[in-house]
């Protein structure tokens, strides 16, 4: 699992970003041209080819250009995974990492500082 831990920090920090977390959300509905991403927010197009490049390196979004447009879209496997990755760290599960690590449930005893 440690290796999962790696691989979702890009995702994490991908959708660290107020702007990117939207365009996510837009791109929810379906593939858009990259003028249409950019006509819903007050950012310049070389911001929005940043955003969408961070996008599209951490797996999230896939990109095609037709003729001189790039259309975006979510990868949706990259969002299952993810998905799958995030309800995993956050539920309880027999092969938890605090059972692993022998860590004490809070309340079971004192803290040593």
């Amino acid at each position: 699992m440690s290796d999962k831990y790696a691989e979702n920090v890009e995702l994490f920090k991908a959708l660290s970003d107020k702007n990117r977390l939207m365009i996510i959300d837009i791109l929810s509905c379906g593939e858009l041209c990259a003028c249409k991403i950019l006509a819903e927010f007050d950012i310049t197009q070389p911001t929005l080819s940043h955003h969408m490049k961070i996008l599209c390196n951490c797996g999230l979004v896939s990109a095609r250009k037709e003729g001189k447009w790039m259309y975006y879209s979510l990868n949706e496997k990259a969002v299952r995974d993810f998905t799958v990755f995030l309800q995993r760290v956050t539920s309880s599960k027999e092969d938890c990492i605090c059972k692993s690590r022998n860590v004490i449930k809070h309340g079971d005893a004192q803290c040593n500082e």
